[in-house]
C-alpha cells in the first residue's frame, strides 16, 4: 500500500563537505529563502560545497532525513482487509448476526457469519495479490540522477538524494528535489504540475528579491516539474514531503484520480446500488406488513441487499489487472502501475520513433563523400577529429559517432581529442569542435546537411542534389564543414558561421524485417501508427514505404513552427510523418492529437522523446533507453519490438472484455433471481429462500465468477477498443432479468403445484435452479458467437462453473442439509431442473443475439480525456516513491534474476 513518509523531527548535526573535513552545520532552509540568496551562502548553508557531499555524510543525512520519497510502495494486508471490511452492507449483516445470536439464532447467525468470512477472504485474497503485484512492479523500475558526490559525478537512484547534494538537470528530466541553482544554461522548466501554466519558465542562478512567490521563483527548480529546454545544476534544498510538490502530493493522499475505466465500474456499482436499496426497502415493508418475525424480515432484506450489489466487483478487476501484469511479464512489458494496462488497451494512435524500433538500430557507417558524390576519406578525418577518439578507447555514446569510430574509415588514424566542443542539441541541430588538423587548426561542424549548409558561405554546385539522392536511397547524412581558427580556445554559437562545406558522411540503418508484419498487426487492432523522428522526410517516409506503412502526409520541423495549434492539429491529423522534430515540437503534436479524442501512446528512448512521453495518454519507453525516457514512461518494453507492444495492448483489451462479463452477469441472471425473490416473498407464506441460503447462493456465484479473468477472448473483441455503454448494459438489465425471473416462476410453480412442496424442499428446489440458471448462462453471454462451438470458455472458469451448479444440487444430499434448512430433491425435479436449464440457455442465447444486432458492432467513443493537475501529481509521485522489495532499486531481468 502507498503511504507519505512521516517528516523528520530530529535535529541535523553539523555537515560535512565535499572534502570529508567538518563544515558549516546544515540548516533549515526553505525554498522561499534559498532563492533570495546567494547560491554561494545556500551551500555553505546547507554544509555542501560545489563537489557535492561526501558519501559518509550524504549517507547521514539521509538516515536521519529519510529517502527522497513521497510515497512508499508496500502492500499491507492488514490495509487490505480493512477495505474488505469498509463495504456498509458487511457491516450490517454483520450487527444482523449479532442480534441474531442476541434472539437465539444461533444456527443462522453461524452460517452467516461462515459465509462473510468467505465472502471477505475471497476479496482480500484477490486484492493483496494485485497489492503485491504492483509492489513488485514498483521494485522494477528505477529512477536515476546525476549526483556529484565526492566530488565525482554519479547516477543514483532519486530516493537516495539529501540535503546539500549537488546534482544536474537535463532536457527532459523530472527535477527530482527542490533545488537552488549554482549554474544555468538556457534551462527552462514546465511548471504546469504546480502552477497549472502550460508556457515554460525561464531559470537562472541569480538571486531573486525577498518575498517572491513560490511559483516565480526562477533561481530555483522545484520538485516534480520537467526541463524542457537547457541544462544546469543545483544543490538539494528540500526532500521527498518538504518540497513543494511533496506537499502537495501529500495533501491529495494516496488515492490517484479514477481513469475512465475506473469511473464506469463506479457509475455501473452505483446504479446496483441504488437499485439494491430500493429493492431492500420494499421488501422490508413487505414482510414486515405481513407479520413476519423482524429479524427474519431484516436479515432476508439485506441478504437481498447482497445478492444484488456486485461485492466482488473490485476483487474481479485486481484479479484482472494482477494477472495481466504477471502475463504481461512473461512477453516483456514491464507496467508501472497497473491501470496504465486499461491505458495500453484504449490506445487507438501510436507515435512512434523510427530507429530501433522500425529500423533494425544498428547504425553502421557506409562511407564519406565530397560535395558532389565523390568519395572523399578527408571528410571522415574532419568528422573523427572531433570525436577526438584514439584507438583503445570505449566508443561514444551518440550511436552515428560510434559506428564512424568503430568502421574507422581507411585513410584515418586515431585523432586526439579537439582543444574544444560544443555539444549537439535539437534546435540547432549540429555540434562543433576545435580540430587540429595538417592544415592547422579548425572549427569542425557537424550536422543535419540543411542546418550545416545554411551556414556555409555557398554551398559547391550539386551538392543539394547529392544530399536528395541519399536521402532517397535511405541513408543518414551528416554535413561536414570547417573554417580556420588559428589561435582559439573556446566556441559559441556564434562561431558556427562562415563556414566551407567538405563533404558528408553517410550512414545506414536498415528497416526491421519483422516490423512490417508488428504493424500490419497494430493496424488489425485499429491502431492508426505515426512515426516522430530527428530523421530526413525522405529517408523517414522511405523507411515507411518498405515497411507496408502508407505515407498520407509528412510535416517538418520548420512546418510545425510555422503553425498555430488549429493548423498544425489539422495537419498532424492527415500526417503520417512528423520529422526534423525536436523534443517540444514532439510534445506538442502529441497534445493536439489527444484533443481530438484519440488515446494517444507515445513510443521512444531518448532524451529527447521524455517531453513526448510526459504529453501522452500513455509514454512507452524500453529496458535500454535513456534513463530520462524510463522515468518519463508509464510501460517499458524489455524489447524494443512493436509486437511486444501489440501484445500490452490486446492483454489490456482482454482486460477489459473479461470486466465487462462480470457486469453483464450481475445485470441479467444474478439480477433476475434477487427481483424473483422479492416478488415471491410478497405472495408466499414464508420466505422464498432463507437468508442464509441466499448469502450462499452468492458466494457460491460470486466464487465461480473470480475465474473470469483466466477466461478466452474472442478475437473481434481485441480488434478496437472497448467502452462502457450504460445503454448496452440498461438493455441486458431489461432483457435478460425478466427472463431469469420467468424461469424462477415456473420453478414456483413446479414446486408448488406438482411436488407440493413445503417450505424446505421449496427452498431445496429453487437454490438449485437460481444457481444453476445464474452460473451456466455466463457460457451465453461471455461471447457474441455461438458457445463451445465457435468460442470456447477458458478452462478454469469451466470447472468453475460447473462446480458451483453441482453444489447446488449436491447440497441438499448432503450432511450440511439440515443446518442450512435444505431437504432431498425429488428425482423427477432433477429431470425437470435439466429441461428448464437447457430451455432458458437457448432463449438466452437468442435474446443475446438480438441485443447484439441492435446495438451494432461498434462501442461508443469516448470523450476527449483531459489530465488534469492532480492526474499528473499523481503520475509523477510514482517517481519519488520506494518499496521493499528491491530497496537498492537495481532493474531486474526476466524472471526476476537481479542483472
Amino acid at each position: 500500500m502507498v503511504r507519505v513518509l512521516p517528516r523528520p523531527r530530529r535535529a541535523p548535526p553539523a555537515g560535512r563537505g565535499a572534502t570529508g573535513m567538518p563544515g558549516v552545520p546544515a540548516t533549515e532552509l526553505g525554498i522561499e529563502e534559498a532563492a533570495a540568496t546567494p547560491a554561494a551562502d545556500v551551500l555553505d548553508r546547507l554544509g555542501s560545497g560545489p563537489g557535492g557531499l561526501t558519501e559518509e555524510e550524504a549517507e547521514r543525512r539521509r538516515d536521519r532525513e529519510g529517502a527522497n520519497a513521497v510515497r512508499r510502495h508496500r502492500a499491507r494486508p492488514w490495509t487490505v482487509l480493512a477495505r474488505q471490511l469498509r463495504s456498509p452492507v458487511l457491516v450490517l449483516l454483520g450487527l444482523t448476526a449479532i442480534a441474531s445470536v442476541w434472539l437465539g439464532e444461533g444456527t443462522d447467525a453461524a452460517v452467516i457469519g461462515v459465509i462473510l468470512v468467505a465472502s471477505v477472504g475471497l476479496g482480500f485474497t484477490n486484492e493483496y495479490r494485485a497489492e503485491r503485484a504492483t509492489e513488485l512492479l514498483h521494485s522494477r523500475i528505477a529512477h536515476r540522477v546525476v549526483v556529484v558526490r565526492d566530488g565525482q559525478p554519479s547516477a543514483r537512484d532519486v530516493t537516495t538524494l539529501t540535503r546539500g547534494d549537488v546534482i544536474t538537470l537535463s532536457l527532459g528530466e523530472l527535477v527530482p528535489a527542490d533545488v537552488r541553482l549554482l549554474s544555468s544554461t538556457g534551462l527552462e522548466c514546465d511548471e504546469s504540475v504546480l502552477t497549472g501554466e502550460s508556457l515554460p519558465v525561464a531559470k537562472q542562478a541569480s538571486p531573486v528579491g525577498a518575498g517572491t512567490p513560490v511559483a516565480d521563483l526562477c533561481s530555483c527548480a522545484l520538485m516534480g516539474t520537467v526541463v524542457s529546454a537547457g541544462s544546469g545544476t543545483g544543490v538539494v534544498v528540500a526532500t521527498g514531503p518538504r518540497a513543494q510538490f511533496g506537499r502537495i502530493a501529500a495533501g491529495l493522499g494516496d488515492r490517484h484520480p479514477e481513469t475512465q475505466f475506473q469511473a464506469g465500474l463506479r457509475r455501473f456499482s452505483m446504479l446496483l446500488l441504488e437499485v439494491a436499496v430500493v429493492l431492500t426497502g420494499l421488501i422490508f415493508v413487505a414482510n414486515v406488513l405481513l407479520a413476519r418475525p423482524l429479524i427474519d424480515a431484516l436479515l432476508f432484506s439485506l441478504a437481498i441487499a447482497v445478492g444484488i450489489t456486485p461485492q466482488l466487483l473490485p476483487a474481479v478487476v485486481s484479479a484482472s489487472l494482477a494477472t495481466g501484469s504477471r502475463h504481461l511479464a512473461t512477453k516483456s512489458v514491464l507496467i508501472k502501475r497497473l491501470v496504465c494496462i486499461e491505458d495500453l488497451g484504449d490506445i487507438d494512435l501510436l507515435v512512434t520513433d523510427k530507429t530501433g524500433t522500425l529500423t533494425e538500430g544498428r547504425v553502421t557507417f557506409s562511407g564519406a563523400i565530397d560535395a558532389g558524390g565523390a568519395p572523399d576519406d578527408d571528410v571522415a578525418a574532419l568528422a573523427l577529429g572531433t570525436i577526438g577518439h584514439g584507438p583503445q578507447g570505449p566508443l561514444p555514446t551518440n550511436p552515428l559517432d560510434a559506428a564512424l569510430v568503430e568502421a574507422r574509415p581507411p585513410g584515418t588514424v586515431g585523432a586526439a581529442a579537439p582543444a574544444a566542443v560544443l555539444p549537439f542539441d535539437h534546435d540547432r541541430q549540429m555540434s562543433s569542435a576545435l580540430v587540429d588538423t595538417p592544415r592547422g587548426r579548425l572549427l569542425v561542424v557537424k550536422g543535419a546537411p540543411e542546418a550545416v549548409m545554411a551556414r556555409c558561405t555557398a554551398a559547391p554546385a550539386g551538392a543539394q542534389t547529392t544530399v536528395q539522392d541519399r536521402f532517397a536511397a535511405g541513408a543518414r547524412i551528416v554535413a561536414v564543414a570547417s573554417r580556420p581558427a588559428p589561435g582559439r580556445t573556446d566556441l559559441t554559437v556564434e562561431d558556427e558561421r562562415d563556414l566551407a562545406l567538405d563533404g558528408f558522411v553517410t550512414f545506414l540503418d536498415r528497416p526491421k524485417p519483422a516490423a512490417r508484419e508488428s504493424l500490419r498487426r497494430l493496424a488489425a487492432l485499429g491502431i492508426s501508427v505515426k512515426v516522430a523522428t530527428g530523421d530526413n522526410p525522405v529517408v523517414a517516409a522511405k523507411v515507411c514505404a518498405e515497411l507496408g506503412l502508407p505515407v498520407t502526409g509528412c510535416l517538418t520541423g520548420a512546418d510545425v513552427a510555422a503553425m498555430d495549434d488549429e493548423a498544425l492539429l489539422d495537419a498532424a491529423v492527415r500526417a503520417t510523418v512528423f520529422a526534423r522534430v525536436g523534443p517540444d515540437q514532439k510534445a506538442r503534436i502529441i497534445a493536439l492529437l489527444r484533443r481530438r479524442g484519440r488515446t494517444v501512446g507515445f513510443l521512444g528512448d531518448g532524451v529527447n522523446d521524455a517531453l513526448a512521453l510526459h504529453a501522452a495518454d500513455i509514454g512507452i519507453s524500453v529496458d535500454t533507453a535513456t534513463d530520462v525516457a524510463k522515468d518519463a514512461a508509464d510501460a517499458v518494453l524489455l524489447e524494443k519490438d512493436l509486437d511486444v507492444l501489440a501484445d500490452g495492448v490486446v492483454e489490456g483489451r482482454r482486460i477489459f472484455a473479461n470486466t465487462m462479463k462480470y457486469v453483464f452477469m450481475g445485470t441479467s441472471s444474478n439480477f433476475g433471481n434477487m427481483f424473483s425473490a422479492a416478488a415471491a416473498s410478497a405472495v408466499l407464506p414464508f420466505l422464498p429462500m432463507l437468508p442464509s441460503q441466499i448469502l450462499l447462493n452468492n458466494l457460491l456465484y460470486d466464487a465461480s465468477q473470480l475465474t473470469i479473468p483466466t477466461d478466452r477472448v474472442d478475437d473481434e473483441q481485441l480488434r478496437a477498443p472497448s467502452h462502457w455503454d450504460i445503454g448496452r448494459i440498461r438493455r441486458f438489465m431489461l432483457v435478460f432479468g425478466p427472463l431469469s425471473s420467468l424461469f424462477d416462476f415456473v420453478t414456483f410453480a413446479l414446486m408448488l403445484g406438482v411436488f407440493r412442496a413445503g417450505p424446505e424442499l421449496f427452498h431445496s428446489g429453487w437454490f438449485a435452479e437460481s444457481l444453476a440458471t445464474q452460473t451456466l448462462v455466463i457460457f451465453v453471454i461471455r461471447t457474441r458467437r455461438s458457445p463451445f462451438t465457435r468460442s470456447r470458455p477458458g478452462g478454469a472458469l469451466t470447472v468453475a462453473v460447473l462446480a458451483a451448479a453441482l453444489t447446488g444440487v449436491l447440497l441438499p444430499y448432503s450432511p450440511l442439509a439440515a443446518l442450512l434448512g435444505f431437504t432431498p430433491l425429488p428425482s423427477d425435479f432433477l429431470l425437470a431442473l435439466v429441461g428448464l436449464v437447457l430451455v432458458y440457455l437457448v432463449l438466452a442465447e437468442v435474446a443475446k443475439r438480438r441485443l447484439f444486432a441492435q446495438a451494432g458492432p461498434s462501442t461508443p467513443a469516448p470523450a476527449p480525456r483531459r489530465r488534469g493537475r492532480e492526474h499528473r501529481i499523481h503520475r509523477h509521485a510514482a517517481r519519488f516513491s520506494v518499496g521493499p522489495g528491491n530497496p537498492d532499486r537495481r532493474p531486474l531481468a526476466r524472471g526476476g534474476v537481479r542483472r
